[in-house]
């Protein structure tokens, strides 16, 4: 039980006391806390679907992006993390892992967490249940192939097991079936709304504006949208400034 506090505590701890320098950016926002997460403790996190969110301090942010990889874009993106140490989480899709298996692998060279998106982005709950346990299953299957060249990892489960429904079209009977196969589900406490058409300054006010009110939470982005990649450098500064902090969520364990 010791053991376990002062686990809990080295999480908690402010980001002075865990960030790392950032090679050639002394000046980086920078990864302040690693946050190990469970279905067990928290199967359902994001205020914009579900009741809880992940235990986060104000100001504290856990940046995610959808819908990737997408050659152009996500390395866009993936630079612009890069440049301030920060990283952030991933939630792919099974056609477009399978389509370039390097852009995933990249992603967890450099250090990000790779979650699941479905394999091609229906809505699942306007399918059977059957047929959405599917399309999941086929989903994680393409993405731990890009990522590890197996279908699933050494326990035969997901490697990371963490899964965001697309659309959140989720359903009682989606969330047992995730419950079961012992994934967290991650909603989102805001977003950019990137998937409608604007420049990335707009998109950036919107979401610091969204942010200020919000003063923490998961943030979800597009990686595969190209006002997003553009917009990112200088909202990565805004953090900086405005003294947020990045948490990066991991499988616990």
């Amino acid at each position: 039980m010791t053991h376990r506090l002062i686990l809990l505590a080295c999480l908690l701890l402010p980001a002075a006391a865990g960030a790392e320098p950032c090679p050639g950016n002394p000046d980086a926002l920078g990864t302040a806390r690693v946050l190990a997460v469970s279905a067990g403790t928290t199967p359902r996190v994001g205020t914009r679907q579900f009741a809880a969110t992940l235990p986060l301090a104000p100001r504290e942010l856990v940046l995610t992006f959808d819908d990737g990889p997408w050659p152009g874009t996500t390395d866009r993106v993936l630079e612009a993390l890069k440049r301030e140490c920060v990283r952030a989480t991933f939630f792919v899709l099974g056609r477009n892992a399978a389509a370039n298996p390097g852009l995933v692998r990249r992603e967890l060279a450099e250090g990000h967490t790779v979650g699941h998106h479905s394999y091609s982005h229906p809505l699942l709950n306007r399918m059977s249940l059957a047929a959405a346990d599917a399309e999941i299953a086929r989903g994680i299957a393409a993405v731990e192939r890009a990522a590890h060249g197996a279908p699933l990892g050494a326990a035969g489960a997901p490697t990371t097991p963490f899964f965001r429904f697309p659309g959140f079209a989720t359903s009682p009977a989606l969330l047992e079936r995730m419950t079961a196969r012992r994934m967290v589900v991650f909603g989102a406490d805001l977003w950019a709304s990137d998937w409608n058409p604007m420049s990335p300054g707009q998109e950036l006010g919107l979401v610091l504006g969204r942010l200020g009110a919000a003063g923490r939470g998961i943030v979800l982005f597009h990686d595969t949208k190209a006002q997003t990649a553009a917009m990112l450098p200088a909202f990565l500064r805004a953090l900086k400034a405005r003294g947020y902090r990045i948490v990066h969520v991991v499988p616990e364990g």
